[in-house]
Order: C-alpha cells, then structure tokens, then sequence
C-alpha cells in the first residue's frame, strides 16, 4: 500500500502539527498531502517548519491563496496525491498508532475490496456537554454489514455513521464516483459516502475500537445546526441526481427520497410550495420523472395521512 492521507488546512495552527504527524509515522503512509485553504494564522509556517524535517509532507495552496471551503480544498489535495490509496484526516483530528495495519490486511484477504472503513473516537478539547456524555463513544458502524448492505445501513443511520477519518479507499474509486461535491459547504462527505457506497464494494474494518479521535472544540462546524438543516436536503439531492445519472436502482433512490422528504417535510412549507418543489426537481431527473417514484413522492401522496386522517383511519381498521 501507498497511502496518501488528504488534510484540508484552515487556520489549525492549534492542531495541524498533531495531525500531520500522527500520520507520518505509518510505514503504509507514503505521502502526507495537506492543501491550505487560505489560512490567516500560522498554520503554513507550522506545516513548512515540519517538512524541512519528512520528506513525506508536501502542501499546497490554492490559486490566489483563495479560500475555497473543504470539497475544494480536498479536490485538489486528491488531484496532487500520487499514491494508489487515499485516506483522509482533518486537521483537527489525529491517526492513532495501528491506524492502517488491519487496512492493508481487509484489502489483501478480500478480493474485489475497494474501500475499508473503521471506528474513530472522540477528543474533548472543551467540556463536554451532559447530551454528549449520553452518546456513544465511538463514530462507526457498529456491526459488520456486507458491502451490499452498506448504502442501507449509512443512509438509515440504523447502525451507527461513518467518518472520513476512519475510511481507506483505492484512489481508482474517484474515477467512477467523483470528487467532493463543491456545492456543499457541509454534509459533502455524507454525499461522498452514500455515492460510494451505492457504487463500490467497501469493506468492514476494526469497528470495537478508534483507529482515529475527531477533535472536540468550540468551532466545529458541525455543531452549525442551521446550515446544516439547508445542505441536508441539498445532499440528498445531489445523491438523487447522481445516482439517476449513474443507473443505480430504483430501489436505493427510492430509499434516498423517503429520507429527502423527511427533511423536507420538517421545513413546514405549503403544500403547494413542496409540490412545485418536487415538479422542479423531477424536471432535472427525468428518470424519476418516468417511474412509479415521481407519484409515490409527489407531497399530495406523501402528506396524504395528514390531509386525509378520517379515510387514512377507516382503511387502517
């Protein structure tokens, strides 16, 4: 394995040497490639100071030293990679010690395997909150789910997430599944990981223990509730639109529009407004458009509990 571990940089000079040389000091890991994103603090001089001492470090800036957000900044770093596998670390995070050893051995003992995903844990850099010590320790899947039962399982959430910093995968994937989606400002590595696992074969790591910690503080961005709310829904279109254009199953986009109006619906709109929405939409995705799903999603049917509860609650007896 030649391993290129994929760090987007955005003012971490808290953090960014941690990561980097967590991820050094794995014999798999034959470059580190760290893409800055228009940093205004130290993290370039921190990252140059560690390379005059790892020839394994390289970085990069974009065009303009320009601030182009984390699907741009790892687009980029992917473009730069040369090794045959990619794996990725923010830079708030780190890569504990047996990080890939289990990895190169899924890829050897399993033929066909194209990715591997593992456990990653917590690092509280601040208090943690009382709802935060109720949740589960570890981010993961949290049984061994075959690959073809994997969309289910991360689309559900039934068992468990998955998190980019506990995901190996060949860089031949990229070629077939695409880059990060630069549109989402978040929610892009959720969007990355469905398409990824509706079209490649992913296997399961070492999910009872961390193999990488997320780092817990102040600015993380996915504590941004609100943008969130908006870039969910606009994830699970893109997801929809993709898979239409790469002839995935009717099946699967039928499960990734059941979770669509699920966000939808919490938006509260009018029915009128969900319904030209969604005529919106299906004019984009034609296959949609000319399937069983363009009726079983239009608002009207989807909301028909709602608006009809007497004849809903005779047909239930």
């Amino acid at each position: 394995m030649r391993i290129s571990v994929i760090i987007p940089a955005y003012n971490v000079e808290r953090f960014i040497e941690k990561a980097i040389t967590s991820a050094t000091q794995h014999s798999e890991v034959y470059e580190v490639i760290v893409v800055d994103d228009g940093s205004t603090d130290d993290t370039c001089s921190i990252i140059e100071k560690l390379q005059k001492t790892n020839a394994k470090i390289k970085l990069f800036y974009h065009e303009g030293n320009l601030n182009k957000g984390r699907s741009a900044t790892r687009n980029k770093a992917i473009r730069e990679a040369t090794g045959n596998f990619i794996s990725f670390l923010d830079a708030d995070d780190y890569y504990l010690e047996n990080r890939f050893i289990n990895d190169s051995k899924v890829f050897k003992n399993n033929a066909g395997c194209e990715g591997v995903y593992n456990a990653v844990g917590f690092q509280f850099y601040r208090q943690a909150s009382e709802q935060e010590k109720k949740n589960p320790m570890l981010n993961t899947i949290n049984r061994v789910v075959p690959p073809h039962e994997l969309f289910e399982a991360v689309v559900s959430s039934k068992y468990g997430y998955l998190h980019l910093n506990g995901l190996t995968v060949k860089k031949e994937v990229f070629d077939t599944v695409g880059y990060f989606n630069e549109n989402l400002k978040v929610a892009e590595d959720s969007d990355f990981i469905y398409k990824l696992a509706l079209k490649h074969s992913i296997c399961t790591g070492i999910i009872d223990a961390p193999l990488a910690m997320r780092g817990i503080h102040d600015i993380n961005i996915f504590d941004q509730v609100e943008i969130y709310k908006i870039y969910n829904i606009k994830m699970y279109e893109s997801v929809i639109k993709w898979s239409c254009e790469n002839k995935i199953a009717l099946s699967k986009i039928d499960r990734t529009l059941h979770f669509l109006w699920l966000f939808k619906f919490k938006e509260g709109n009018s029915l009128f407004t969900d319904s030209w929405y969604w005529i919106k939409f299906c004019l984009t995705t034609p296959r949609i458009l000319f399937s069983p799903l363009w009726l079983k999603y239009f608002p009207v049917v989807r909301k028909r509990q709602l608006l009809f509860p007497f004849i809903y609650n005779i047909k239930k007896r």
